[in-house]
């Protein structure tokens, strides 16, 4: 039975400038590394194929029936600084399919030159393509709002980044690929029409009950704030918060320079590019603000009364901080077991941290056994921690289930950067087994199995990772 996707392309079929026509540049030798077959039954694909076939029709090769290959066009704030004109550089949208859990697009990523590559090559080698395919997975295993990796595939190619290095693609899921930046782009042009049209769409797919810009402001400011408190409650670090970067739907995308953090520290960044630290693990709450406010910049234009609209879009940036001081307490007093937080354990929360980041203790592993009952020997300060821990246990007097509470919170493992990188390398060297074993083993997180136990290990100094990269 050949392989089906019931694509229904709502935005293909958008009127005006929001995507530029073309098809994916054909892979010259596709062979299949992964394919998703959970995920593709979940989006209604039905029908088999050998993975020969999987691998031509997942790298751009053969167009599957129903698609309607397009690239987006879209702005972008990068680290602070306004790009007028971005868009899918190196990315093709094959179209979109409806399932009773929404609609969903499916995107090719490193699928050859479009209008808006720049002076890129449109392509994507093996590494960035393993690195997302895994941390987007493992996110979802998290049950954090994330794009989804559908199929990974070898174009048989050879990329040239600072050196020769295996080409891929990777075949990208997400609710839709709408950014803070693709209303940046016509807002910048003065286009209405486009931004309605935008704007109506977005609502259709994101928003159902928004009815005017400021509904949509809100609701995605809802989404976001949750979205960057859960990212911090698992130590996960996104590397590249730019407005291109930020999309309508609340998912997690564009997996770049990204890390999970291993020895706590809020000042923590992996990008090799971020050399400000303006996205460091602590600085996220403060650049999901900033990145909502240009959100708001770009929706005034659709307002009737733009002084109005500029004074209450204004309180709605100036209310969010406090929106994710509450989100914040709310996931990091279930990491202590606290189901029902008050104010005062704000501080609580805090000594905790404090003694984490004094003493480097792995952040994962200190909740992990703060669940067990076992965090003491996590931290270094002992005389420390057992103040800490005569308040804490005084505070769970008033919980009914807190190791319940923990337990559901507080993974065990996490996509650990120094195994992703051995998984990358042997995937470069041809041996695809560590990257099957590390995906199969991230798939139950809040679980402890034979399977998984071995990615609780902290890397050793001379494994750590400094630094990640972005794949362009």
């Amino acid at each position: 039975m050949t392989l089906h996707i019931p694509f229904d392309n709502s935005f293909a079929r958008l009127e005006g400038p929001l995507f530029a026509r073309l098809n994916p540049s054909p892979a010259e030798a596709p062979t299949l590394i992964a394919f998703n077959h959970a995920l593709a039954s979940d989006l209604g694909i039905t029908g088999s194929e050998d993975d020969a076939t999987l691998a031509r029709l997942f790298s751009g090769h053969t167009l599957p029936k129903g698609a309607e290959p397009i690239a987006q066009v879209y702005a972008g704030h990068q680290f602070g600084g306004f790009s007028p004109q971005l868009g899918d550089g190196r990315a093709h949208l094959l179209g979109e399919v409806a399932t009773p859990q929404g609609r969903f697009d499916i995107q090719l990523k490193g699928s050859g030159r479009t209008p808006f590559s720049r002076r890129g090559d449109g392509r994507a080698w093996l590494g960035p393509v393993i690195r997302e395919y895994l941390v987007s997975e493992a996110m979802h295993a998290l049950g954090i709002p994330t794009s989804r990796a559908l199929a990974a595939v070898r174009t048989g190619e050879e990329i040239i980044r600072d050196r020769p290095l295996p080409g891929a693609v990777l075949t990208r899921v997400a609710s839709s690929h709408i950014r803070v930046g693709s209303f940046q782009y016509f807002a910048a042009r003065d286009d209405i029409d486009s931004l309605r049209t935008l704007f109506d769409h977005t609502c259709a797919r994101h928003a159902p009950d928004a009815e005017t810009p400021a509904d949509l402001l809100r609701a995605t400011i809802a989404k976001q704030a949750k979205l960057v408190t859960q990212w911090m409650s698992v130590g996960f670090i996104h590397g590249v918060m730019n407005t291109d970067n930020c999309t309508l739907s609340g998912e997690t995308i564009d997996y770049g320079p990204c890390a999970f953090m291993d020895a706590y520290d809020p000042r923590r960044v992996y990008s090799s590019i971020d050399r400000q630290g303006r996205y460091a693990y602590a600085a996220q709450a403060d650049i999901i603000v900033w990145n909502m406010a240009q959100l708001a910049s770009a929706l005034i234009p659709l307002m009737p009364d733009e002084a109005a609209a500029i004074e209450s879009f204004q309180a709605m940036i100036e209310d969010m901080p406090e929106l994710l001081r509450r989100e914040w307490l709310s996931r990091f007093s279930a990491k202590i077991g606290i189901a029902a937080p008050r104010e005062t354990d704000g501080a609580l929360i805090g000594r905790l941290l404090e003694m984490m980041h004094k003493g480097g203790s792995d952040f994962t592993n200190t909740f992990a056994a703060l669940t067990d009952g076992t965090a003491r020997d996590q931290i270094a300060d002992r005389d420390a921690y057992d103040l800490w821990h005569a308040d804490w246990q005084t505070r769970l007097t008033e919980e009914d289930a807190p190791q319940v509470t923990m337990a559901a919170v507080n993974p065990r493992v996490i996509p650990r950067n120094h195994q992703i990188e051995a998984a990358i390398q042997s995937a470069t060297n041809g041996d695809d087994a560590p990257f099957h074993r590390l995906h199969a083993a991230l798939a139950h997180p809040y679980e402890t199995s034979a399977d998984n136990e071995w990615l609780k290990r902290a890397p050793a100094p001379d494994e750590e990772v400094a630094a990640t990269f972005c794949g362009t």
